[in-house]
């Protein structure tokens, strides 16, 4: 038993509400299993990484968050701008769960919480992994810009309970209404690109959208960053290539360009749409994107 209550963030709207009607079993498995926690709801957008923050500035040195990817991110943010040394576990909630996956999560809430418990009793020793930092901001899963955070916000902006298929509608959507391809000048390590592009994505996990393996070979714990991006490609080329982007076999297209990167600068020629872990991103030109390594701890 804990000495003392581990803060146990829930995003009730997580999973589009699903996940309310799991705050009250993931208490109750987690008090049965011996580990203590003191329930804290998130009220609005932003709330768990203020909340975070807090708990983590003032010492706390674990915190659980149920939820799904944006809440991740919400609480990566709040543990990082605080400088502190807190670990993060993490019981997914969500639509995508891309940050679980990435860390071989169970995916199912009663997995994860049993999973969770066990390693907190025991003491198991923290497990590291990569975060990154695009501008301001820092994220957990990867950063995207251009076509794909046009999806995330169609997506989002869709009510029915389609699970993960709730991508793939918002990716027929965002086709419908056009494809976007900015110019842009960008510079990763030492190598330049100049041109325009559909979409660019930084990854520090392998998967977005839930179903899309867009960079099948990244790894949260090696020390780099997953580039992926394509150039200008037409809505019949999307379709086409939308197998491929689920199954990762995409990378060896001649549009698809893949490196391995410590950091990455990006100037669009005008405003373009990103996304954080999914969060939508207000409209930028300049966007900075490094790897933060073994800056997060894990329970």
């Amino acid at each position: 038993m804990q000495n003392r209550p581990i803060p146990l963030f829930i995003n009730p709207a997580a999973g589009r509400g699903r996940a309310a009607r799991r705050a009250e079993p993931i208490c109750r498995l987690l008090a049965d299993s011996g580990v203590a926690c003191e329930e804290i709801r998130s009220a609005a957008a932003g709330d768990i990484e203020c909340k975070v923050f807090a708990a983590a500035s003032a010492g706390a040195d674990r915190i659980i968050v149920a939820g799904g990817d944006g809440s991740v991110h919400e609480a990566v943010n709040g543990i990082l701008r605080s400088a502190s040394q807190t670990a993060l576990g993490v019981i997914p909630l969500g639509t995508g769960n891309d940050f679980a996956k990435a860390c071989s999560i169970p995916l199912h809430w009663e997995d994860a919480t049993r999973l969770l418990a066990e390693r907190i009793r025991s003491d198991v020793p923290l497990r590291y992994i990569d975060a990154g930092r695009m501008n301001d901001r820092y994220f957990a899963n990867g950063a995207g810009i251009g076509f794909d955070a046009k999806i995330n916000r169609i997506a989002r902006d869709i009510r029915l309970p389609l699970g993960d298929l709730v991508y793939l509608v918002a990716v027929f959507r965002g086709v419908w209404d056009g494809v976007i391809t900015p110019g842009v000048r960008m510079r990763y390590d030492s190598t330049k690109y100049d041109g325009p592009v559909t979409l660019v994505e930084v990854c520090n996990g392998a998967s977005i959208g839930g179903m899309f393996q867009i960079a099948p070979m990244a790894r949260n714990d090696d020390g780099f960053l997953d580039l992926v991006f394509i150039q200008p490609v037409g809505r019949l080329r999307i379709f086409s290539l939308l197998p491929q982007l689920i199954k990762g076999s995409h990378i060896s297209a001649p549009e698809v360009t893949c490196a391995r990167v410590h950091s990455v600068s990006l100037i669009a020629e005008g405003p373009v749409p990103s996304h954080l872990d999914g969060e939508i991103q207000p409209l930028q030109t300049e966007f900075q994107i490094e790897i933060l390594k073994h800056s997060l701890a894990l329970l």
